[in-house]
Formats: structure tokens, C-alpha cells, sequence
């Protein structure tokens, strides 16, 4: 991510002066290299990740529950990935251009019209959701909690 965001300001500032010394044609070039090096960025972090899908969730965790999750969602990171790291570098091209107005504009848009909505469907009606209910029982009952200590709690 950090890659992407210094893209971001690197193209940002590149489209800015070139637009600014009236160089339309260097500022369009820039743009195509940033976002071709933003993408193989991505992808190659990609398909690393997809070629040690297996390997790898063992690094962070010994619960074979866990690593399998990972496993399975392993693909969707791959994906997510490529397109976070493309973004920041169009988001940086708009604000080299002017229009930072815009970009927050569709960013809020993209966040509340399309992200939110479509992680709601995802993890509820479509129930691809992480086990984050699991996790919580499993934080309470390693933690020491009990159901008993709830209901002393409540009286």
C-alpha cells in the first residue's frame, strides 16, 4: 500500500508541473507509466501471494481454522490488491489535474454507493462473511469469561 501511496504523490506532482508548463503529452505518458508500474506492482504481489496460498497463513497463525479462512480468502486479497493499488495512482492523476473536488467526490461515492452495500451483501445475505462471531466467542471463552460471569453481571 505504501508503493501505491507514493504513487500517488509522485504522479500527482509529475501531471501538476507538466500540465502547468503546457506539456499535455508528457503529463498523458506519465500517467500511462504510473499506472503500468502500479499495476504489475500489484499483480506480481498477487501472484505471489496466490502461488504460496498455502504456506504463507501459517506465518500468522498455528489455528488451522484460521489458516483456512485465510486460504479461502486468499483469492479476494489477490484481487483487492490489484485494484488498491491502481487507485491511488488515478486518484493521484485527478489531483495533479485540479480536480480534487471530484476525487473526494467519487471516493465518498465509491465508499457508501458501492463498498458498504456490497460488504453488507457479501457478509450477511450471501454469509461470506470472515467468522467474526466465531472469534468473539473464542476471545471470551480463552479470556476466562463465561456465560455465569454475563448473567452475575446483568443482576
Amino acid at each position: 500500500m505504501m508503493v501505491s501511496i507514493g504513487l500517488n504523490a509522485a504522479i500527482s506532482v509529475r501531471v501538476s508541473n507538466e500540465l502547468g508548463a503546457a506539456h499535455p503529452r508528457s503529463a498523458k505518458f506519465s500517467v500511462l507509466v504510473v499506472v503500468i508500474w502500479s499495476f504489475l506492482i500489484a499483480l506480481i504481489i498477487s501472484i505471489i501471494l496466490l502461488i504460496f496460498q498455502k504456506q504463507y497463513p501459517s506465518l500468522f497463525s498455528e489455528s488451522y481454522e484460521v489458516q483456512q479462512v485465510v486460504y479461502e480468502l486468499t483469492p479476494l486479497l489477490a484481487f483487492c490488491i490489484v485494484l488498491n493499488n491502481v487507485q491511488p495512482a488515478l486518484s493521484g492523476v485527478a489531483i495533479g489535474a485540479g480536480w480534487q473536488a471530484l476525487v473526494a467526490y467519487v471516493n465518498i461515492a465509491c465508499y457508501y454507493l458501492l463498498g458498504v452495500p456490497l460488504g453488507l451483501i457479501l457478509g450477511h445475505t450471501l454469509k461470506m462473511g470472515v467468522q467474526a462471531s466465531i472469534a468473539g466467542k473464542r476471545i471470551k471463552k480463552w479470556g476466562g469469561e463465561s456465560n455465569d460471569k454475563e448473567k452475575e453481571l446483568e443482576k
